[in-house]
């Protein structure tokens, strides 16, 4: 599959000049296609069949086993989620956090990325260190001022707020050095760029289908390095999540596993599943060669003091400086553009995907 055929395969993009994958990806057909059929086949057929909850785990195991060959890890290594900011959570809920703890996030982080920590601050009396960066870019020598006492450190591989690449390996490698866990907010990479979970080495990898994967909502994945799971204890629990659910006591499930709880929706599953390999048929290399030509085309057109991302190519998010940021995305929606503005920097996020024309990114210049 090409970018053109990717592109006829979306009914969004037939209304609109959608440019704001960043927040959402509109489906494909053949995403929606195989949520539909699961589906049914699940609450028509399965009941009478091999039964609702074997189709369910099947599905799951499809599921996993694609998010596994996505990250480069494997499939033990997986729990299925609700989204990202469900795995973050699932994560902070399994550590035994008091005063003595520091978290250590970046200033460019989602809500997902600072919720749960300013919860654990007001519960759990966790000290929350913010590293502050500048341009989208973090300074490693702050980083290693702080990895003596940090418990945990939360950072984006790929930040929305710039369109930035933060350095993960390296904090990674500060991090455990100094016996600290890494958590990855991924969700803005997978599904644009080639990742290898187990490059980075971080213990926790959290993401989801439903931005550049073009997959449907609800549908998120969390990654946990082999071994770490060992001396955690997840804050929900079912018969999921254990080995034997009437056991007493109970043994947690291995590897990642012990982070899901209960009955999710196939459905869900197959639809991102069907989102993984859709990604696969139109191929990594060609989706990051088309983002990136399309990405140099729209800041071409930019000045410097407007282009607030990196006028090298980094990904498909591209901020744009605007006095009036919200007016400027209503006025460009009344156009037929859809984008989207941002709380910091005072900016307009264009978000650029392998399914965009050149003729998509001459119109929101023109509009701008």
């Amino acid at each position: 599959m090409n970018p053109t055929e990717l592109r006829a395969d979306i009914p969004a993009l037939e209304e609109a000049i959608y440019l704001n994958t960043g927040a959402s990806g509109p489906s494909p057909r053949r995403v929606v296609d195989a949520i539909g059929s699961t589906l049914e086949y699940h609450e028509y057929d399965a009941h009478a069949g091999k039964g609702p909850y074997e189709a369910t785990a099947d599905a799951d195991d499809t599921a996993r086993t694609s998010v596994a060959a996505l990250l480069g890890a494997s499939p033990t290594e997986i729990a299925l989620t609700q989204s990202t900011t469900d795995g973050i959570n699932r994560v902070a809920g399994a550590i035994d956090w008091d005063e003595t703890d520091v978290v250590v996030r970046t200033d460019l982080e989602h809500a997902a990325g600072i919720l749960p920590w300013r919860r654990l601050e007001r519960e759990r009396g966790v000290d929350v260190r913010v590293l502050e960066t500048e341009g989208g870019r973090l300074d490693l020598e702050a980083t290693k001022a702080v990895a003596g006492e940090a418990t945990l450190f939360c950072l984006s591989s790929l930040t929305w707020s710039h369109g930035t690449q933060l350095p993960v390996s390296e904090v990674v490698e500060t991090a455990h050095e100094a016996g600290a866990y890494v958590l990855v907010d991924a969700v803005q990479s997978v599904g644009q760029t080639a990742i290898d979970v187990h490059e980075w080495g971080a213990d926790f990898v959290a993401a989801a289908g439903h931005k550049w994967l073009l997959g449907p909502f609800g549908a998120g994945f969390l990654y946990v390095r082999d071994g770490v799971e060992r001396d955690l204890a997840p804050s929900a629990i079912g018969y999921r999540s254990v080995e034997d659910p009437y056991a007493d006591p109970y043994e947690y499930s291995p590897g990642a596993g012990r982070f899901e709880a209960g009955t999710t929706s196939p459905a869900l599953a197959a639809g991102l599943e069907a989102a993984i390999e859709l990604f696969g048929d139109v191929g990594v290399e060609t989706v990051e060669e088309r983002i990136a030509t399309l990405t140099d085309r729209l800041k071409a057109g930019l000045d410097d003091d407007r282009l607030l991302s990196p006028r090298e190519y980094e990904s498909g998010l591209v901020t744009i400086a605007a006095d009036d940021p919200e007016a400027t995305v209503s006025r460009l929606a009344e156009e037929g553009i859809v984008v989207r503005s941002l709380p910091f920097p005072e900016a307009v996020r264009v978000s650029v995907h392998a399914f965009n024309t050149p003729e998509d990114v001459d119109a929101v210049l023109e509009a701008l």
